[in-house]
């Protein structure tokens, strides 16, 4: 063979390996490194998970689900792993906000991921405000936790409406939070344009709105698939009515009597009427 003659030997499985004179086997790399659990979170979901019951009024609960991941080999027998609230920095309340997380989870036979469940309740509080559950990894007899920047997940939820840039733009002023969520109950709409092209679809929404407000009775005898009820109520020497989904009773709309007016108004957050 002359001195510049190169021999190129394939080994099945392994690099080509390129040699002056002759062949060796190539010795094949093994992944012999501890098995890790993480969690794997989009670039939206990075900083915080968001959740809203805001379109929803009839949800008493819900789950939000967190891609858990695995680092090494995937082995024929189900593993578990772990994960705790950190109550320090979480502003949710077990038991009120969230469903107490539990003592470990499953990864099945030869998988490599699995989603960690994390039930959160619908608390009449989230009308007015976010709060926040801060969830961590920890190792188990299956799984390490070696990297720290990716065991920890931010959920954050609420039940709380803002006032939609296009609000103004239909006779559906003045704004409440309340209107708000009457508005999505009655039209199924979370959102309007602003174009005039869509002048009669949109007022067509606003005048559904009026028509449930001035006869909420009607409403709810007419709509019975919806799931609502007015159930009587005396509030000292006033006479009125909860509006509530059957599935969510802890989440009242106040509909109160008027003297004045002599007809029934929704009450908003400020106890103010709706009109």
């Amino acid at each position: 063979m002359p001195k510049n003659q190169i021999k190129t030997c394939v080994a099945t499985g392994a690099i080509m390996v390129l040699m002056a004179i002759g062949c060796e086997k190539a010795t094949l790399p093994t992944y012999d490194h501890p098995a890790n659990i993480f969690f794997q979170l989009d670039d939206n979901s990075r900083d915080s998970i968001i959740y809203t019951f805001a379109y929803d009024m009839t949800k008493a609960q819900d789950t939000v689900y967190i891609l858990t991941r695995l680092t090494g080999i995937r082995e024929n027998r189900a593993r578990r792993y772990a994960a705790y609230v950190e109550q320090d920095s979480s502003s949710a309340v077990a038991g009120q906000h969230y469903k107490p997380l539990e003592p470990e989870y499953a990864l099945a036979a030869d998988s490599g991921w699995a989603y960690l469940p994390l039930i959160i309740y619908n608390a009449p509080d989230l009308e007015e405000k976010s709060v926040s559950v801060i969830i961590k990894l920890k190792a188990t007899e299956d799984f390490g936790i070696e990297n720290p920047d990716i065991i920890r997940a931010k959920v954050v939820f609420s039940a709380r409406l803002e006032k939609p840039h296009w609000w103004d733009a239909w006779p559906l002023a003045p704004y409440s939070r309340v209107k708000h969520q009457l508005f999505i109950l009655v039209t199924g709409q979370t959102e309007l344009t602003t174009s005039g092209l869509d002048a009669p679809k949109n007022l067509y929404f606003a005048s559904l709105l009026t028509m449930m407000l001035n006869n909420p009775f009607a409403w709810v005898q007419n709509n019975p698939e919806k799931g609502y009820v007015l159930e009587p109520v005396t509030a000292g020497s006033t006479a009125g009515y909860d509006f509530y989904h059957v599935e969510n009773p802890a989440r009242k709309l106040r509909l109160q009597y008027s003297e004045i007016a002599a007809r029934y108004f929704f009450l908003d957050e400020n106890g103010q009427e709706i009109r």
